[in-house]
């Protein structure tokens, strides 16, 4: 055991994480298998035990068993800790356990926590993980509150204080698994405190933990009276501006699209006052930043709304957060290099800050590596889920890889075969950006080798 240890400890960080998330699924898988925690006191299918720990760690929301009538009260539990898990990440997880049975951190774990988080520094890591576990525990707890206001009288006080908690760290983590019924939160589609808390709750998880204590940072500052209102935005760091203004713009944007593809059509919004279509469609846009909660049928989504929620499903939300995606900043600079080649700039740029080439070719990387799974998994999806159509196909693996959630009813008639497919599909969603951007990172051995130049013609 001491030498597994050993060897555990001699891995990369890459490795580490792709190994901690792979470990924690199958626990959760062999959990979930057991009679004891399903309501009938039958043992599920190993397959559909996987899948749920899978969708649960890699907090996707995409489900072959209806969570609240499948499980029992054990299995719940299980499941919203392996949400919790899959939301804070297995290298903040490991470090908060650390810090709260009181061992110190090694030098290797915070070289790890530096790894995986893109410190450019050692120091604060330890502090940094404090930090996003408390701050995670106030907003779930916060969230949870609101949330009793229409969960107790509706659900009486035990059973509504346990939805609320599970609906709550589920919103937080992005995760999109729900206790509450068979449709999600369709039934309340024109509720706006279950709206706005959700939403909230998404975003607060989804924007990233740097951003938070960046805006903590900015606020104080304002409350000092060291700078005034009108220059919080300017004292962002990059990272935050990247990251708020293309959340704002993918929101709104977002909403801007589903309202008008979906204005007249009488199986999504078509029936619903303007106001409670403005609801939806700003809850359906929040949502594809990885939540994959569902205020509407997906089934019944139009093609080109369905393109438009693929591409935001792709996209995500942003860095070091509980989100999933590409993220906001990879897409952000994407677009500024495509700006910058088409003004015939030397060097690409955003708020006046110049983007190293390091951080262009990893965006670049990203997109490419992770485009080209979807294309694959769809193709093979497409292959053996003969029932279901190409945009259907498209769309379930879209939200695997995006770690959403949202499907137009394809998850619980998957074959065994395409239960794998998703299965891989999310497990490379949650962990592959992540593992990408550290793993370039590894120094080449041949770095040192210059090759001589040669243009090539393009386009």
């Amino acid at each position: 055991m001491r030498k597994l240890i050993e060897k555990f400890q001699k891995l990369s960080a890459p490795r580490i994480i792709l190994l901690g998330f792979f470990c924690v699924i199958f626990l959760g898988s062999v959990l979930l298998s057991l009679p004891i925690v399903t309501k009938s006191g039958e043992a599920t299918p190993y397959i559909d035990a996987l899948f749920t720990s899978t969708t649960s760690v890699c907090v996707t929301g995409l489900v072959t068993v209806n969570t609240m009538a499948h499980w029992n009260l054990l299995g719940h539990i299980i499941i919203l800790l392996l949400i919790q898990f899959g939301g804070l990440g297995f290298v903040a997880v490991m470090t908060s356990l650390m810090i709260v049975i009181g061992k110190k951190v090694s030098l290797k774990e915070r070289l790890l926590i530096q790894e995986a988080y893109s410190f450019h520094k050692l120091s604060g890591a330890v502090n940094f993980i404090k930090k996003v576990l408390i701050g995670t525990l106030i907003v779930e707890g916060i969230g949870a509150v609101f949330f009793m206001f229409q969960f107790i009288p509706q659900f009486g006080i035990l059973k509504g204080i346990w939805i609320s908690i599970f609906t709550s760290v589920s919103a937080f983590c992005n995760a999109g698994i729900d206790i509450i019924g068979e449709n999600s939160l369709v039934p309340y589609v024109g509720n706006p405190l279950i709206n706005i808390v959700t939403m909230a709750l998404i975003v607060s998880g989804g924007i990233g933990f740097p951003v938070w204590f960046d805006i903590i940072r900015v606020g104080k500052m304002v409350a000092k009276r060291e700078i005034s209102t009108k220059r919080v935005f300017l004292r962002l760091s990059l990272q935050s501006k990247i990251a708020l203004t293309t959340t704002a713009v993918l929101i709104l944007g977002g909403a801007i699209m589903v309202f008008c593809l979906e204005y007249n059509n009488e199986s999504t919004i078509g029936t619903f006052s303007v106001v409670d279509k403005i609801q939806a469609s700003f809850f359906q846009s929040v949502t594809l930043r990885t939540a994959g909660f569902a205020s509407i049928a997906q089934e019944n989504l139009r093609d080109d709304t369905s393109l438009i929620c693929i591409i935001l499903m792709f996209i995500g939300g942003s860095p070091v957060g509980t989100a999933g995606g590409i993220k906001t900043v990879t897409i952000a600079v994407l677009f500024a290099t495509v700006i910058s080649v088409i003004r015939g700039k030397k060097a690409v740029t955003l708020y006046h800050r110049k983007i190293s080439i390091e951080t262009v070719k990893k965006s670049l990387a990203m997109i490419c590596i992770t485009l080209f799974f979807l294309l694959v998994a769809t193709f093979l999806l497409n292959i053996t889920e003969t029932q279901a159509d190409f945009m259907t196909c498209l769309y379930e693996v879209a939200s695997a890889i995006g770690t959403v959630g949202l499907s137009k009813n394809l998850t619980p008639y998957l074959s065994d075969v395409g239960k794998l497919i998703i299965i891989l599909t999310m497990y490379m969603g949650r962990v592959g950006p992540i593992t990408m951007a550290v793993g370039f990172q590894v120094k080449n051995k041949q770095a040192m080798i210059e090759f001589p130049e040669e243009d090539v013609l393009i386009g």
